[in-house]
């Protein structure tokens, strides 16, 4: 018997050294770029098979679940109903308008679910709107994912505001607010980069990022973003996600907007390079890179996906634009970067394959469904996740596409997934999962 209980002794300190270690910080983990090669995950689930915990979330929101030690914090909205006369007004000023929804008041929260019991543990509400704008249907008030690291959680809901949670005693350390006008609702999430938290702020009105002290929240820098040919607001905005690369021993924060690809130094804003990309707008993926190039979608009305190589200065549109290709590119998913392939998947669910070094396409494939969430690589495998609940996993190690596993959850699917200690975090629209033996 003492030997039994030495060993479930052994096991749980193991477990619980685990959860303290597990960390997925950001939309699209560590690396920010999609991998978690050092995880495993299961290759096939259901509502009945491989659920470890499902938790209902309130409100809505596409947030991606973070993760760090037995926390995982999502960010939701909850909604009361508009009244019908703010509404039509509402609709008059916005482009498109009898595509939007409008929420009469807004209570933006975060909360947080025990990574071991799969309980919901905290729901703080952090900033309370009145009158919010329009957002498009396939968007949420909740949507930029927040970035965690130890005691700190930081939750931005574009042009309602930013607000620092302490995740030891869950009160408010700072909230902050730079208001644009979005159109469509918030898009990018922040990222941390050294003492700074970066912002896109890449409106329809204006167009501008700013860094701000992850202490206090104060602005350290604010640059506003190049000229635009285009004069109609609508196609000036933007929505992607800052990606931290480091170039040479040096650190370089790569954010592409509207018409421009720009990197800029993280000690003071200012530009290091410059792609003018043509007439693409908002742009939602995330960008990847291998170390030597970034590799980026242009968004609506652009070319596509393109390559820059990195080490250059000033406007380097016709010295380091290595390849443009013009087919299949994502509007909303992020691309995959593994060992000379990039791997996409458009909204509309068509998967390619192409060559890192050329842009030339390897592979296609039509995917069930349609899609808005970004692709997982896991273990050699990619994880596709399309709105209609349904993952799709195909292998990397052929020359073609294999598929491996069809996988149905139920409710719609937006958000990205975390990946920690061999489980996915998957979120719905009503659900958090915990998905692992």
């Amino acid at each position: 018997m003492p030997s039994i209980l030495k060993l479930l002794a052994c096991l749980l300190i193991a477990s619980n050294a685990s959860a303290q270690e597990a960390s997925w910080p950001q939309f699209r983990g560590p690396g920010g770029q999609g991998h978690a090669t050092e995880e495993h995950a299961p290759l096939t689930w259901s509502e009945t098979e491989n659920i470890r915990f499902k938790t209902a979330i309130p409100g809505k929101g596409w947030s991606s679940p973070v993760v760090l030690g037995n926390q995982i914090w999502l960010t939701t909205a909850i909604e009361t109903p508009p009244d019908p006369a703010e509404l039509e007004q509402a609709r008059a000023a916005i482009p498109n308008a009898e595509t939007h929804q409008l929420a009469g008041e807004l209570s933006l929260r975060a909360v947080c679910v025990d990574r071991t019991t799969g309980k919901l543990i905290h729901n703080i509400e952090l900033i309370k709107v009145e009158q919010p704008n329009a957002i498009h249907p396939l968007n949420s008030y909740a949507s930029p994912t927040p970035v965690i690291e130890p005691g700190r959680l930081y939750c931005n809901f574009g042009r309602y505001g930013t607000v620092c949670v302490n995740t030891d005693d869950h009160s408010i350390v700072w909230k902050k607010q730079f208001p644009i006008e979005h159109f469509v609702g918030p898009g990018s999430s922040p990222v941390l980069c050294d003492d700074k938290l970066v912002l896109t702020c890449d409106g329809a009105d204006k167009q501008f990022i700013v860094a701000i002290n992850k202490a206090d929240g104060e602005k350290v820098w604010k640059v506003d973003r190049p000229a635009i040919r285009v004069k109609d607001p609508d196609m000036r905005k933007s929505y992607c996600t800052p990606l931290v690369v480091q170039h040479l021993g040096k650190k370089q924060i790569i954010i592409p907007g509207a018409q421009w690809i720009v990197a800029y130094a993280p000690a003071d804003g200012s530009e290091i390079w410059r792609v003018d990309h043509g007439q693409g707008f908002s742009i939602v993926p995330r960008p990847v890179t291998d170390g030597m190039h970034v590799f980026c979608a242009t968004g609506f009305a652009g070319v596509g996906m393109l390559a820059v190589r990195l080490g250059g200065s000033g406007d380097i549109t016709g010295t380091h634009l290595e390849w443009k290709n013009h087919k299949k590119a994502p509007n909303q998913p992020s691309p995959i970067l593994r060992e000379g392939r990039l791997y996409t998947v458009n909204d509309q669910g068509v998967a390619q394959c192409l060559e890192s070094a050329t842009g030339e396409e390897l592979w296609s494939k039509r995917l069930p469904g349609a899609y808005s969430a970004s692709p997982l690589l896991i273990d050699e495998r990619l994880y596709f996740f399309n709105r209609e609940g349904l993952t799709t996993v195909l292998s990397t190690t052929g020359k073609k596409p294999e598929e491996l596993a069809s996988n149905q959850l139920d409710g719609q699917q937006m958000a990205t997934p975390a990946v920690v200690d061999g489980e996915l975090i998957l979120r719905t629209d009503t659900h958090l999962y915990g998905i692992g033996k």
